[in-house]
């Protein structure tokens, strides 16, 4: 069981576009720690860590929806980007549309899952 002599609060939310080589830079998350420990009073952050990790994005920011050419019973919805929660609902619709051999309300040629060959 965990003890419940320690409180965990995680401050995040920053995308760094620097490729894979350069160094993670730390000025937002030092700023949005900052603005923590202002909206938090008592908060105790000399005990945290920053870390980084990459996260893949796709070369346009566009998600990739739709049946992959020739399985067509193979779906593909994923690639938003950091909006996967904000366009969840959009792109479940779109998938249940698509597996019940539904027109969906929109265009789906900018987010083909073959749009890259």
């Amino acid at each position: 069981m965990a003890s419940r002599s320690h409180r965990w609060a995680r401050a995040c939310g920053s995308v760094e576009l620097g490729g894979l080589d350069l160094p993670p830079n730390f000025a937002r998350a030092d700023a949005m720690l900052k603005k923590a420990a202002a909206f938090l009073p008592g908060l105790k952050t000399e005990a945290g860590w920053q870390w980084m990790g990459f996260r893949p994005s796709l070369p346009d920011s566009l998600p990739v929806i739709g049946a992959l050419p020739g399985r067509d019973a193979a779906i593909c919805a994923f690639g938003h980007g950091h909006l996967g929660l904000t366009q969840s609902a959009g792109t479940a619709r779109i998938v249940a549309d698509l597996l019940e051999g539904r027109a969906p309300a929109i265009d789906l040629a900018p987010f083909a899952p073959l749009r890259f060959s």
